[in-house]
């Protein structure tokens, strides 16, 4: 059995280093730069061969540049003789674009396959938008869900628990029946990428305190539009639980405006500073994950 150690790219360090102390693992050092025209430049510091490196980089803003660092840092791992390279996954920045739309690039299907060519032999993602986008990924991929996470700090607010549109109803309906809680979902018609109109709430909610949970929040907007239409429908408060907080600018003061009250996320995403949002670690997911395929596995 190949020894285990862990890269961290350059889009989340910290949470690479913790993955790292908690699974007992080496941290291969990396140095990630730029040439003066702004391609990235990868080097790996240490001898990798024979080893087993898993390579911790969502893959968020700027996505372009994660997605091509993973990639490099692949490729220098299989130059230097590494036995084989797995990516950890915290966020995937192209799991939106999974459906080919007339003119438009299956976006998704190709950063998987860049990855792939790049000498990934094994992916361990978190929360992938779509659950379809696992055919995507050809290699072997194992996808984590949040929910041993978010359902304890769910279980504390005896919520009914709402769904923002059809797409996050499966994991609402898992939240429900895992605590027994009223399950809601606010119906909602598309405008545009990133932009929807809420018009239906499909449940009882007057006078109920609703948790709204999905997984991400990108704009805010679809947090926002489902809390203001649940306000309409009598709800008592609103909170919201996402995995995955992208959180373009002015997302938070859309959510908070909307009367969005507690807020819980989690660090896939890379550091969260939000004023009164409670950030759940994601490192033990990764650990178990790694525990799992390599049960006695230590570098």
């Amino acid at each position: 059995m190949n020894p285990v150690a862990i890269v961290a790219g350059d889009a989340h360090p910290r949470l690479a280093a913790e993955i790292a102390r908690q699974a007992e693992l080496p941290l291969v050092p990396v140095s990630i730069s730029a040439f003066a025209d702004g391609e990235t430049r990868v080097r790996i510091e240490a001898d990798v061969r024979g080893k087993e490196l898993c390579v911790v980089q969502p893959t968020s803003a700027p996505t372009n540049e994660r997605l091509m660092t993973l990639a490099l840092i692949a490729d220098a791992a299989r130059a230097e003789g590494a036995a084989r390279v797995t990516a950890l996954l915290p966020y995937f920045g192209y799991a939106r674009q999974d459906v080919r739309r007339p003119g438009e690039p299956r976006s998704a299907q190709l950063a998987a396959r860049l990855l792939a060519c790049a000498g990934i032999e094994r992916i361990i993602a978190l929360e992938l938008h779509s659950p379809a986008l696992e055919s995507a990924f050809p290699m072997p991929l194992v996808h984590l869900q949040a929910d041993a996470l978010m359902l304890p700090r769910v279980r504390e607010r005896h919520c009914t628990i709402v769904s923002p549109d059809a797409g996050a109803m499966k994991r609402a309906q898992r939240y429900a029946m895992a605590l027994g809680a009223p399950l809601a979902i606010v119906a909602k018609r598309r405008t545009g990428a990133d932009a929807a109109v809420p018009f239906q709430v499909l449940g009882e909610v007057r006078g109920a305190a609703c948790l709204i949970v999905d997984d991400m929040a990108s704009t805010g907007g679809t947090i926002a539009g489902a809390a203001q239409a649940l306000a309409a429908e009598g709800a008592a408060e609103v909170h919201a639980f996402f995995v995955h907080a992208v959180m373009a600018r002015g997302a938070l003061e859309r959510m908070r405006a909307a009367g969005v009250r507690d807020i819980v996320t989690t660090d896939s995403v890379g550091p969260v500073a939000l004023a009164g949002v409670e950030v759940v670690p994601t490192a033990p997911l990764f650990v178990s994950a790694l525990a799992d395929s390599r049960p006695t596995a230590r570098g």
